[in-house]
């Protein structure tokens, strides 16, 4: 199913822009684009992207958050595709990457991490030249595998997620998946259904300030991908959610293991996981913490020319 998309300079062409013969020439040096499929083990293939580039000078592996996809990336990726290699993939159970069931892969960050780990290795990353950008539901997983592996990275920076188990700042739904007595009953009243699930998570109760489109083709990909195989995107979050505490709080306790270098930045307007919660990460971290001014939960769909610039002043 791996396919390679054309060049730059090829779609340049084909939607009748003028290519200098100049331009045509460098072509093998213009950034290239593969989507495809990547297979870790028996039991887990991600749907991947990456965007090859032979004058990289490092590699980027962006990790995206519920209730997206990869594709969430792609203005991201075109920020930073001129400079360097650009990494992204559809967790298991998002998008179009495996869905195996809970008795071979529980949905746990700290399952999701040693995916992440596999990844890398699968991907053929140099580690030394590796940035991390992890958000949400991506940003434990990358945290956890740190502790493992301190080399597994040069850099992460996370973004607008629960390290800690705090539930006061979280929204109520969260707090409501995250609690055994009402988690079925939260699962089913907002993350079953593939519609509302996102509606809710882009668009509910977000202050004006922080809203932002959704391109048409990212939503199709979403909701498309929400139901590849029995078990939904939805119940992946909750499954993710029934493991939450137990690694939030095996993070917070072996925080003094965490070497590899990094960076907490927040949205200012974040409802879902309010900025107490990164001030007090970063603080028992001994990381850098970035508050983005008018910025809510989604900063790399609502502000992405501002996570490439993060991303490229962590890589200088």
């Amino acid at each position: 199913m791996s396919k390679l998309l054309p060049t730059v300079a090829a779609v340049a062409l084909a939607l009748g822009a003028s290519v200098s013969p100049a331009a045509a020439l460098d072509d093998a040096d213009q950034p290239k684009i593969e989507i495809g499929l990547l297979k870790l083990d028996n039991d887990i293939t991600l749907r991947r992207k990456v965007v090859r580039n032979r004058q990289s000078k490092s590699v980027v592996l962006l990790l995206h958050g519920f209730p997206e996809t990869l594709h969430t990336w792609e203005a991201v990726t075109a920020a930073l595709a001129g400079d360097y290699e650009v990494h992204a993939f559809d967790w298991p159970g998002y998008g179009f990457s495996s869905r195996p069931p809970t008795d071979k892969f529980s949905y746990a960050p700290s399952d999701y991490a040693r995916v992440l780990k596999e990844y890398v290795d699968k991907a053929g990353i140099d580690r030394s030249k590796l940035i991390i950008y992890a958000t949400d539901i991506g940003a434990l997983p990358a945290l956890l595998a740190a502790l493992d592996e301190p080399g597994i990275a040069r850099d992460i920076i996370v973004s607008d997620f629960a390290p800690l188990d705090r539930p006061q700042y979280m929204h109520e739904r969260l707090r409501d998946l995250k609690a055994p007595a009402t988690s079925e009953q939260a699962r089913l009243q907002f993350y079953q259904n593939g519609n509302r699930a996102i509606e809710n998570s882009f668009k509910g109760g977000i202050p004006s300030e922080a809203k932002f489109a959704i391109p048409a083709s990212f939503r199709e990909d979403m909701l498309t991908g929400w139901d590849q195989g029995a078990l939904t995107s939805g119940d992946a979050f909750f499954h993710y959610y029934s493991h939450f505490t137990r690694d939030e709080n095996y993070l917070e306790a072996n925080l003094a293991r965490l070497t590899t270098p990094v960076k907490v930045i927040w949205g200012e307007k974040d409802i879902y996981i309010t900025k107490d919660m990164g001030i007090e990460f970063a603080a028992k971290a001994k990381a850098d913490f970035t508050l983005l001014s008018g910025i809510g939960h989604y900063a790399h769909l609502q502000n992405p020319s501002r996570v490439a610039a993060e991303i490229r002043a962590a890589l200088r």
